[in-house]
């Protein structure tokens, strides 16, 4: 699918996995986090994490992340 000029691309990384504890980010086994996919735009991102937290749902130390790729890449883009 070619880019379009029309909107500006702004990734989105989606991951997750067991987390120790359900207050903080930490990973219970880094080698098991679930790298769902790379997205072009917020909406897209959003669409596959939502999938992916309720396909989880029963296992309450499972979460799933949108990370702000575009912000990383260009600190300077707020």
């Amino acid at each position: 699918m070619p880019h379009s000029t029309d909107q500006k691309q702004l990734l989105h990384l989606v991951l997750g996995g067991e987390l120790v504890d359900l207050d903080g980010t930490e990973f219970k086994d880094p080698q098991k986090i679930d790298m769902v996919g790379v997205f072009p735009d917020y909406k897209s991102a959003q669409a596959a994490w939502r999938a992916k937290a309720q396909a989880t749902v029963d296992n309450a130390q499972m979460r799933y992340f949108i990370v702000h790729l575009h912000r990383l890449l260009d600190p300077t883009h707020d």
